[in-house]
């Protein structure tokens, strides 16, 4: 199978527990928000001083890369474009917490509070919809989530993926 045929096939199994539009609005909301707070939670990764003061301050906060280094690997093996768009976004996310964290936000808190509801929000669209969510049955649809989202937002603009 090659990879665009690979990336589709994931996108159409995900789409199959996803055919509600009140669902398919609720999952465009609660998607982004839970990859922030996840990476929100990674960031939160304490570091003794003596290993973040001899790092530059993006690396300082190499938990996140580290974490979603094989995330982004996976999204460049089915599409390039995808992949690409997605680092943007992920890129864009962790500049908003070197911002949070700079104005002394409490990220760990505002991502906790945030996952809870974005996922209390995951589970009532499923209820809508009738059908467990896609993760049951594979974990890696945690990952896919993100891109099926994006692929959308691909659609919309008329890009091709």
């Amino acid at each position: 199978m090659d990879n665009a045929t690979e990336l589709h096939a994931w996108l159409d199994e995900y789409s199959v527990s996803h055919q509600n539009p009140t669902n398919i609005i609720i999952h465009k909301i609660c998607v982004p928000a839970i990859t922030f707070t996840v990476l929100g939670f990674l960031w939160s990764v304490p570091l003794p001083k003596a290993i973040r003061q001899n790092l530059g301050y993006l690396l300082s906060h190499f938990i996140p890369l580290v974490a979603i280094g094989p995330i982004l690997a996976f999204y460049f093996r089915l599409s390039t474009k995808m992949a690409t768009a997605m680092s943007i976004l992920l890129a864009l996310a962790m500049m908003v917490l070197g911002i949070m964290e700079q104005k002394s936000v409490r990220i760990f808190r505002v991502s906790l509070f945030i996952f809870v509801l974005a996922w209390i929000g995951q589970f009532i669209g499923h209820n809508i919809e009738g059908k467990k969510p896609s993760f049951f049955k594979d974990l890696q649809f945690l990952a896919v989530g993100p891109l099926w989202t994006l692929a959308s937002a691909f659609r919309a603009l008329g890009i091709e993926y």
